[in-house]
């Protein structure tokens, strides 16, 4: 890897990280003896502050041992949405000397079914509103002895202790539900024993963390983080942005993702700062939170930030508070970022990373960022674009994957070795991760993505990258969102094809044929949209991005 990157490396910014060589519990420990009354998280104006969060995650874990039979290394999955219960939870199994396998609580039986089978897990958490999915595995479970044993199922209304004027979901507000099955308990009932844990065994180099991966290709996989790895992504992320004790950081991305863990729960609790949990995305109480609690920092996918500039207050809201945000996962087109900074002055700044990477490898450095950029490699972190086929480094500008070493890298996936003799090359005694990532390094040694090394469109043997016609088509003022994906086309093989929502005040305004001619205006002729459709909304994963992949699975069937 070239160092052009040092030259615009922030100025008072270590080259090398030092960071805690501990157990994640250190953090909680450190935070609740610093600022045992200080909020930690808020949740619909009520707080759990940091002393609460340490005596209830040691409660949890009490009865994750005791009760549950958790023992260390075991791996205890957790499913609900942001909420205390989430960021509670996940303590409470790190206390407990367990790994956390975080799981998306859109996940459904038969989903479900292959995380408890693959991690080997016994004990499972979840939403009251998730247990219908979870009781059949738990009933097999009891019934064959094999599997899970032990369901703990929360009440998000429990953590509703303080009266609110903010419109609470109906998932959140509804009360307590009574469960009969076997092997299943209240997660009130379990905090309410006040059970202490054993004393702490593990250290840095036990397993912490399992993210499983999103599964776009075959299976799930596991990825394995030590609390080593984590605590570095934790780490670098604050001391890359600045980040205080004085921080009060927006959830908007989900917990069960990387980003979010690291950015909105893992940072609070290693700063002693304060989060202001969302369950979910919603663009309303998003902005009532920004203005009322006084928010610093905010990590959004570029898809909310599409979504909170259209919302018809936005223009008299009061962003003062906020110092900072950002985000990844996909780039934010260029007229949305001008119209963030002409709100609030605030440059959004994108980086970039992965499951198998506990979050960022790479940022834009704060005093220069890029747009539509990934940033530059973080502390300590290794990373080449090269050609996919001799692992030789492209030249400047060219296109190559990308391949990352570093110390938040993981050891691989949890028990299979094809997967890790696939995604691991060793080049010059170390050892990279093979992201399947597309991208150039420009002449200031800044990374850009360019696509998915499998999304490419090949029309009439012209490349064509989805993203990039993507984040050209957000410059014409009728498109709120935009997919790009190929679609048969008998002369060249392939063809471009749009799939766009417009702004409400354009709906019924602007034609196909209007996007067409604008885009063969704006852009090459090879990488135009030939076909444009006009759709209500796009698919969007749990975690905002948009599912390019069931656009093109439906287009070729």
């Amino acid at each position: 890897m070239s160092d052009r990157h040092l030259q615009h490396w922030p100025s008072g910014v270590p080259r090398s990280l030092d960071f805690p060589q501990t157990h994640l519990w250190a953090n909680v420990a450190a935070s609740a003896a610093r600022h045992p009354d200080k909020p930690c998280l808020v949740f619909y104006d009520s707080v759990v502050t940091h002393g609460q969060f340490r005596q209830q995650t040691e409660w949890l874990a009490g009865w994750l041992q005791q009760v549950a039979g958790v023992q260390r290394g075991d791996r205890v999955l957790l499913c609900t949405q942001n909420s205390p219960q989430f960021a509670i939870g996940a303590y409470g199994v790190l206390r407990a000397d367990a790994v956390l396998v975080p799981v998306n609580p859109m996940n459904r039986t038969e989903e479900i079914r292959h995380l408890v089978q693959d991690a080997g897990a016994k004990v499972l958490i979840c939403a009251q509103d998730l247990f219908d999915q979870v009781a059949p595995l738990l009933e097999e479970g009891r019934r064959t002895g094999e599997g899970l044993q032990h369901v703990l199922v929360a009440a998000y209304s429990d953590h509703l202790t303080a009266p609110t004027s903010m419109r609470v979901p109906d998932f959140v507000a509804a009360p307590r539900r009574q469960i009969h099955t076997e092997g299943a308990a209240l997660w009130s009932d379990a905090l309410a024993q006040h059970r202490e844990p054993a004393p702490l065994q593990g250290g840095p180099d036990d397993l912490a963390v399992m993210p499983y991966t999103s599964g776009t290709t075959g299976h799930p996989k596991g990825c394995m983080h030590t609390h080593r790895s984590v605590m570095y992504g934790t780490v670098a992320r604050s001391v890359w942005l600045g980040s205080s004790p004085d921080a009060v950081i927006l959830a908007t991305l989900p917990y069960f993702h990387v980003t979010g863990f690291q950015s909105s729960l893992n940072s609070v609790l290693h700063l002693g700062a304060t989060v202001v949990i969302l369950p979910r995305w919603d663009r309303d109480v998003a902005l009532e939170c920004l203005q009322r609690q006084h928010i610093t920092a905010a990590q959004m996918i570029s898809t909310m930030v599409v979504d909170l500039l259209a919302h018809p207050g936005i223009e008299t809201a009061d962003l003062s508070s906020l110092q900072s945000i950002g985000g990844g996962g996909a780039a934010m087109p260029e007229a949305v970022a001008a119209r963030l900074k002409a709100l609030t002055g605030l440059d959004y700044i994108e980086g970039y990373g992965l499951s198998e990477t506990m979050a960022a490898t790479h940022i834009n450095p704060v005093p220069r960022p890029k747009k539509q950029c990934l940033g530059i490699p973080i502390f300590d972190v290794d990373s080449r674009v090269v050609n996919p086929e001799t692992f030789e480094e492209m030249p400047t500008g060219e296109v190559g994957e990308v391949l990352i070493h570093g110390p938040q890298l993981m050891q691989g996936y949890w028990r299979n070795d094809a997967a890790n003799a696939e995604a691991f090359v060793t080049l010059g005694g170390k050892r990279f991760l093979r992201t399947g990532d597309l991208a150039r390094v420009d002449e200031d040694g800044y990374f850009h993505m360019v696509d998915r090394l499998k999304r490419m469109i090949n029309a009439s043997g012209f490349k064509v990258w989805p993203s990039e016609v993507e984040a050209l088509l957000y410059a014409h003022p009728a498109i709120q969102e935009a997919c790009v994906i190929g679609t048969r086309d008998e002369r060249r093989g392939e063809t471009v094809k749009a799939i766009v929502v417009l702004k409400p005040e354009a709906r019924g305004q602007v034609s196909e044929a209007d996007i067409v001619d604008w885009a063969h205006t704006n852009m090459a002729a090879y990488k135009a949209p030939r076909m444009v459709t006009f759709a209500e909304h796009l698919p969007k994963s749990a975690t905002g991005k948009i599912l390019w992949r069931d656009l093109q699975a439906a287009e070729t069937r």
